[in-house]
C-alpha cells in the first residue's frame, strides 16, 4: 500500500507591479554578473512557481534566450537539451540539486547553477566541489542572485522581434527531444490572439484570480501566464500535489484557498475532479444518486437550450456544494494539452464550471482554436482559429479524409500566421518535414471544419493504423475515452496491422480494483491480498475489459475501436489478459 505525504501550507502571499519589476531587474542584474549576456542561453529546470516565471521575465529584460526542462525530465534528457544548447547557467529547485550532481560530468559548458528553496548543505558542497578542466562549478541561492544583481545593476537590454525568445523541448516520443525555437514575436502573436479571445470573458482591472501549477515548462501554460500577465489578471502558484483538500492538513488546499475565477488544466486534471465526484455520489443512497442524476439530466437539456439561467434552483440544491471545491467563484475552465472526453466535459459543466476545448501545438505557440464558453454544451469541438493564424484543411486521400467532403470539409490541419515557430533547434531536416516554403504549419492533426467555423479533431495522421480487417482506428481517439473508466489512472492503446483488434495497457487505480475484487472472493480479505497478485487474477482482469467495452458502447464506437485484450501494467511487471 502507498504511504501518502500531507502538507500544511500558509496563505497566499502578493507582490505588486512595483515590487515584481525590482526583483526581476535584481534577477536579471545578477545573471548579467555571472557572466550572461544577450543571446546566452539560460535553462530554466523547475517546477512551477513565481521563481520560474520571474527568472524568465528576468532574462527576457537582458535578451537572454530562455531553454526549457520539466522538473521530472530524467537524466538523459537533461543532458541532451543542456548539450545542445551549449548552456553555461540552469535554474532550479534545491529539490533538483541532486540531477545536476548527476548530469554535470556528462555537459561541459554549464559553470552556474542558481537554485531557489532550502537545499541540503551537503548537496550544495558537493555541488560546488565539481568541476570541469580549471573551472569550478559556482553554486547560489535566488537570493544571493538578487543580492549579486543589486549590487551590479543593469539597464534592461530589449529583444528585437526575431530574437529567439525560448527553446522549448517536446517530449521527444518518436526520438530525442525536439527544441521548438519561439521568437518573441511568436510569443507576442500568440497573447494577441489569446487576449482577443479573454477579454470577452474576463476584466481587465484586477479582479479576476489565476491558479497556476501546470508546468511552465509545457507552452499552454506558458502562453496562458503571458496572456494574464498582460491584462493584469492575479496569478497565484499552487501544485498538483496539494490542489485539494485531500492532500493537506490544517489549511485548504490551493484552489480553494485562492478561489480562482479562471482555471487552465489538462484531461488528467479533470478525469481525477470527475471520478472523485462521481465516487463520493455512487456511494451515497439511492434517493441522493436519482436527485443528483435527475437535475444533472435536466440542467444540462437547459444549457443545451440557452436557457442555463433558470438552474440557478438546481445549482442552490445539488451543484453548488461541488462548486465549493473548486472556490465557488469559477467563470470558465479551459482544457487542452491533449484531447477532452466528452463526458467529461460534459459533467464538469453541469457540475463545476463551464469547461472548453482549446487546441494547438508548441509549435504555434500553444493556441490555434479555442471553443466559446456559450459553446461548452456543444461536446467535442476545440472551437474556431484564434485572430494570430489562419487554417485550411489538406486531403489525407489514404484515409479518405477530402476537404471536398459533405456535409464537412476533412483533412490535416496546416496552420500559418505570426506565432509559427522559426524551427527546431540545429534540426534543419525536421524542421523542412513540418514547415512548408511559404509557411504552413503541417499539424498531423486531422480534424472536420463545422458550418460555424469550428473545427473537430477526429483523427492523428501519424497515429492512424489500420488494421487486419481493412479498418483505420485512431489511437489518441481511443485512449481518451477508455480513460473514463474508473479503474483507469493512465492508458495507452496498441494495435498492429496484422491483428483485427487493439489492446490496451492500463495503470489501474488501487481503490477500484480492490473495490472490484471484493465480492468476486467473499471469502477473503482483499485489502491482505498483495495488489500485484491482485491485478493478475483473471476475473479482475475481465471486469476492467467489461468496463472498457461498456465505455465504448456508451461513446458509439464502431466494433474495430472496442479493444479484444487489456494489459495491467503494475510497477513491479506486466499483466496479460487470456486470449
Amino acid at each position: 500500500m502507498k504511504t501518502w505525504k500531507y502538507f500544511e501550507l500558509s496563505e497566499f502571499e502578493w507582490l505588486n507591479w512595483a515590487q515584481a519589476e525590482k526583483l526581476t531587474k535584481a534577477y536579471a542584474s545578477g545573471y548579467r554578473a555571472l557572466g550572461l549576456k544577450a543571446h546566452d542561453k539560460l535553462t530554466i529546470y523547475a517546477d512551477t512557481s513565481r521563481d520560474w516565471l520571474f527568472t524568465a521575465m528576468a532574462a527576457v529584460q537582458q535578451s537572454i534566450t530562455i531553454t526549457t526542462a520539466y522538473a521530472t525530465l530524467g537524466e538523459e534528457g537533461l543532458v541532451y537539451s543542456l548539450q545542445e544548447c551549449e548552456v553555461s547557467t540552469i535554474f532550479t529547485n534545491a529539490e533538483l540539486l541532486p540531477m545536476i550532481i548527476k548530469v554535470f560530468a556528462k555537459v561541459h559548458h554549464l559553470k552556474n547553477v542558481v537554485y531557489s528553496g532550502t537545499a541540503d548543505a551537503k548537496v550544495v558542497e558537493k555541488l560546488k566541489s565539481e568541476f570541469h578542466g580549471f573551472h569550478r562549478l559556482k553554486v547560489i541561492s535566488l537570493a544571493e542572485l538578487a543580492e549579486l544583481g543589486e549590487k551590479n545593476l543593469c539597464e534592461p537590454v530589449p529583444p528585437k522581434a526575431e530574437d529567439l525568445a525560448l527553446i522549448m523541448y517536446t517530449s521527444g516520443t518518436t526520438g530525442p527531444p525536439k527544441g521548438v525555437m519561439l521568437t518573441h514575436a511568436n510569443v507576442v502573436a500568440t497573447v494577441s490572439g489569446a487576449h482577443t479571445y479573454c477579454n470577452t470573458y474576463l476584466k481587465e482591472d484586477g479582479s479576476e484570480y489565476y491558479l497556476a501549477f501546470l508546468p511552465l515548462a509545457h507552452i499552454l501554460e506558458f502562453a496562458v501566464e503571458m496572456t494574464f500577465l498582460y491584462m493584469g489578471i492575479r496569478i497565484g502558484w499552487g501544485s498538483v500535489k496539494t490542489l485539494t483538500d485531500t492532500s493537506v492538513r490544517n489549511c485548504k488546499g490551493d484552489i480553494r484557498e485562492l478561489r480562482p475565477t479562471v482555471l487552465a488544466g489538462v484531461p488528467a486534471v479533470w478525469e481525477s475532479i470527475r471520478k472523485a465526484v462521481s465516487g463520493k455520489i455512487a456511494g451515497a443512497s439511492s434517493i441522493s444518486q436519482a436527485v443528483f442524476n435527475g437535475a444533472f439530466s435536466l440542467k444540462w437539456n437547459l444549457m443545451s437550450m440557452g436557457m442555463d439561467y433558470l438552474a440557478a434552483p438546481l445549482d442552490a440544491i445539488v451543484f453548488n456544494k461541488i462548486k465549493d471545491q473548486v472556490g465557488g467563484r469559477l467563470k470558465f475552465a479551459l482544457s487542452g494539452g491533449a484531447p477532452t472526453p466528452k463526458s467529461t466535459q460534459q459533467f464538469l459543466s453541469v457540475t463545476c464550471v463551464k469547461t472548453i476545448s482549446g487546441y494547438g501545438m508548441t509549435e504555434c505557440s500553444a493556441v490555434l482554436a479555442l471553443q466559446e464558453v456559450v459553446q461548452c454544451t456543444t461536446l467535442g469541438i476545440t472551437g474556431a482559429p484564434v485572430t494570430s493564424v489562419e487554417v485550411k484543411l489538406v486531403d489525407v486521400p489514404d484515409a479518405g479524409y477530402r476537404s471536398t467532403n459533405v456535409p464537412k470539409p476533412q483533412g490535416e490541419i496546416w496552420v500559418r500566421g505570426a506565432s509559427i515557430m522559426k524551427g527546431y533547434f540545429k534540426q534543419p531536416e525536421l524542421t523542412k518535414e513540418i514547415l512548408t516554403d511559404d509557411g504552413w504549419l503541417m499539424t498531423g492533426d486531422i480534424a472536420e471544419m463545422n458550418k460555424d467555423g469550428t473545427l473537430q479533431i477526429i483523427d492523428r495522421k501519424k497515429n492512424l493504423v489500420k488494421l487486419a480487417n481493412g479498418e483505420y482506428i485512431a489511437l489518441e481517439k481511443l485512449e481518451s475515452n477508455y480513460k473514463t473508466s474508473k479503474f483507469v489512472q493512465n492508458i495507452c492503446v496498441h494495435a498492429d496491422s496484422e491483428q483485427s483488434y487493439a489492446v490496451a495497457l492500463i495503470q489501474p487505480i488501487e481503490k477500484e480494483i480492490r473495490t472490484v475484487a471484493a465480492p468476486l472472493y467473499p471469502d477473503t480479505d482483499i485489502n491482505s491480498v498483495d495488489y500485484d497478485e491482485l491485478c493478475r487474477r483473471k476475473e479482475v482482469r475481465d471486469a476492467v475489459l467489461a468496463s472498457l467495452k461498456d465505455v465504448a458502447k456508451k461513446v458509439g464506437f464502431k466494433p474495430a475501436e472496442i479493444v479484444g485484450q487489456v494489459f495491467i501494467c503494475h510497477e513491479d511487471g506486466l499483466h496479460k489478459t487470456d486470449s
